[in-house]
């Protein structure tokens, strides 16, 4: 909010309450939970303008021209909140229904990168009801030892485990199963954790690549609860051959993903020069502390450009899509 060129837009808040409502936020309420007792709003698809509708006086907000969204987790970053954008037919940021959903569902996505010749850790893939034909050791037996227990579709870390002994195998697998009907456990990758920010649709750029350095597994508690844990090197050392291959992979992971306008590509850069793609990100953390704005800030575009970048990116998006033809009449 602080970064967004108030001379040349209007912002408007909107908040989605822990009961699915949305509501009119004022800048003060950032940071917070959303209150229930913002104004409500309703959504009309099919108008030009006005498909957002106070509740309480039956009249449209101002007709938004893009929705600038941070939303993370299942539901808003997963395709399902992009879709109901693109019903009202309203531009936003970040990648489309497909891309996001591939992205986040970690078992598509790798098949998708394994698919395009990039290298991902090898994992088993259980659904629910099957758990009970894997035992640490037959896992372990084809993944070595330790494993990493998640949720195909979860993110921030929730629900992950790192298993190293038999008697942890089981309470990671139920936990994970809380969060989803599939999981994966996947082999350890040694080596660096860097990331790399990409920004565009047909032409997408990268930058440089940062690196996160944890004393521990970089969990859920270790990003939110205890953030002094983690320190993020922006930009990372990495020799001239090794920055060219990072900036490439991470190209074609995010084309590979059918990702458009942002992502953030996640990946481990091992003793002996090899490239794994752990994630892609396509809604990344947007604070000015997050690696996405300051691996550009590294690369010459500055925060508020970015948000104006990312605001252009999502019209153009808008417009070549509206050009194509959607229906057939003789």
């Amino acid at each position: 909010m602080a970064a967004i060129r108030r001379d040349r837009y209007q912002v408007i808040l909107i908040g989605i309450d822990q009961d699915g409502h949305w509501r009119l936020q004022e800048e003060a309420q950032l940071g917070r939970f959303v209150e229930k007792d913002g104004p409500e709003l309703a959504i009309v698809p099919g108008r030009e303008e006005g498909q957002l509708i106070r509740l309480d006086t039956q009249t449209p907000i101002p007709q938004p021209d893009t929705a600038f969204m941070i939303v993370h987790g299942p539901t808003g970053e997963d395709g399902v909140l992009q879709g109901l954008l693109r019903t009202i037919d309203l531009p936003f940021v970040g990648p489309d229904v497909l891309g996001s959903a591939v992205s986040m569902d970690k078992d598509v996505a790798k098949r998708l990168l394994r698919q395009a010749g990039l290298k991902v850790a090898r994992d088993i893939v259980i659904r629910s009801g099957e758990a009970s034909a894997w035992s640490y050791e037959r896992v372990t037996a084809e993944l070595g030892s330790p494993v990493f227990v998640k949720p195909a579709n979860m993110g921030s870390s929730v629900g992950v485990h790192k298993v190293s002994r038999a008697d942890q195998f089981e309470a990671a697998i139920t936990d994970a199963f809380f969060y989803d009907q599939k999981i994966l456990i996947e082999e350890m990758i040694t080596g660096r954790e860097v990331e790399c920010a990409v920004l565009g649709n047909e032409n997408p750029k990268a930058t440089v690549v940062g690196e996160i350095i944890t004393p521990e597994e970089y969990s859920f508690d270790a990003k939110y609860e205890n953030p002094d844990t983690a320190q993020l090197l922006v930009p990372t050392q990495v020799t001239p051959e090794e920055l060219p291959r990072l900036q490439s992979i991470a190209l074609q992971a995010f084309r590979a993903l059918e990702c458009e306008v942002m992502a953030r590509v996640d990946m481990f850069l091992t003793p002996t020069g090899d490239i794994y793609v752990n994630e892609v990100n396509t809604l990344p953390g947007f604070t000015d502390i997050s690696m996405y704005p300051q691996l550009w800030e590294a690369s010459g575009l500055g925060y508020s450009d970015l948000i104006e970048r990312l605001i252009e990116l999502a019209g153009e998006r808008h417009q070549a899509r509206k050009a194509l033809k959607t229906s057939f009449r003789s």
